[in-house]
Formats: C-alpha cells, sequence, structure tokens
C-alpha cells in the first residue's frame, strides 16, 4: 500500500458488513449498517509527546462516523485520529 499517514493518523479496513443477523435472517443490502471494525493498515509516527498505542494488525472498534472513506487501489479504506478509536480487540 502506498499510504504513509502523518502525525497521529491511522489508515483502517473496516470489516464487512454482516450479511445474516444471530437468528438467521438475511438482510438486505440496503438495511445494512455501516461496520465500526476494522484492521489497522498503516499507522503514522504520532505527535512529540504521545506516540502511538495501536500498531499494524490490530483489529479496532470505532465511532459509527469516524474517519474520513476513501479508496486506494480498488479497496474502501478509512483514514482517522488515533483518538476516534475506541478499543482494540
Amino acid at each position: 500500500m502506498n499510504i504513509k499517514p502523518l502525525s497521529d493518523r491511522v489508515v483502517v479496513e473496516p470489516a464487512a458488513a454482516e450479511t445474516k443477523t444471530a437468528g438467521g435472517i438475511y438482510i438486505p443490502d440496503t438495511a445494512k449498517e455501516k461496520p465500526q471494525k476494522g484492521t489497522v493498515l498503516a499507522v503514522g509516527p504520532g505527535k512529540v509527546d504521545e506516540p502511538t498505542t495501536v500498531k499494524v494488525g490490530d483489529v479496532v472498534l470505532y465511532g459509527k462516523y469516524s474517519g474520513t472513506e476513501l479508496n486506494v487501489e480498488g479497496k474502501d479504506l478509512l483514514i482517522m485520529r488515533e483518538s476516534d478509536i475506541l478499543a482494540i480487540i
């Protein structure tokens, strides 16, 4: 991948949206929710006084409307601040 995030930015590949509920009901494309979980693909160096805590390969939870969507090499990705990440799974 040719993206190198700056400062405390993180590039995340969102997980695929759920296609089936726990009860076995299939969800149509129009009703699928935006995923809130993804895998970290690239991490910036952090701020001078705050190094980054996530690393490449971590699976993270983030806010529903966090980050900026971008398409790189045919992949849908999100770039967000590390502070938008809620937890590492």
